[in-house]
């Protein structure tokens, strides 16, 4: 079992390339033209021990809806990839983080089934150069194209950057946990013997 992913994928407003391993040490090297959602990712791999490779363009002159939503597409294809048949993982992992201000929460469930509840409460406006609606957009692309099931809840917190920065760490603790392999598990955690 590899546990890891390769993607590629072109369309006439992005391009992306993506490599993932779930097995990682936490190392990142992003290049997507979108600096916040790169410190992100950093933070997500760091907490999450996973190692990521990204080198992305897209038509960011317009503005950065396309390129954050196609490298959340990616992500959540190569975490599905990486993931297998996801024999021996625990499956589900939770994660409660501070950021000064903010509270965050995550519970991951790699049920095979796509499902996002987003009771994120962001300030309106900008976090660095992006807005703060793109962060539900992404985590959306994520969870549909990687077929799991993930709660992200802010408990508290003003500063969009501590709110944003306590979820994405929430994430990657979360899962973590939910793919790291679990001793002496044969099989799946499901009662029907397989998750998809």
């Amino acid at each position: 079992m590899s546990r890891t992913a390769k993607i590629e994928r072109k369309t006439l407003e992005t391009d992306i390339a993506l490599k993932l391993s779930i097995a990682g040490s936490g190392k990142a090297q992003l290049d997507t033209g979108v600096p916040f959602l790169e410190h992100m990712l950093v933070l997500w791999c760091r907490h999450g021990f996973f190692d990521l490779q990204i080198k992305a363009s897209g038509d960011l002159e317009v503005d950065f809806h396309h390129l954050v939503e196609d490298v959340g597409l990616c992500l959540g294809r190569a975490l599905r990839e990486a993931l297998g048949k996801k024999e021996g993982i625990h499956r589900y992992g939770s994660s409660l983080v501070p950021m000064d201000d903010a509270l965050a929460l995550a519970v991951v469930d790699f049920s095979g089934r796509p499902y996002l509840h987003y009771e994120v409460c962001l300030p309106p406006g900008k976090v660095g150069e992006m807005d703060t609606e793109l962060f539900q957009e992404f985590w959306r692309a994520v969870v549909n194209e990687g077929q799991f099931n993930l709660h992200l809840k802010t408990l508290h917190g003003h500063n969009r950057h501590h709110l944003v920065e306590a979820i994405f760490k929430a994430a990657g603790r979360a899962m973590d946990e939910a793919s790291s392999l679990r001793s002496g598990l044969t099989g799946v955690l499901s009662s029907k013997g397989r998750l998809d």
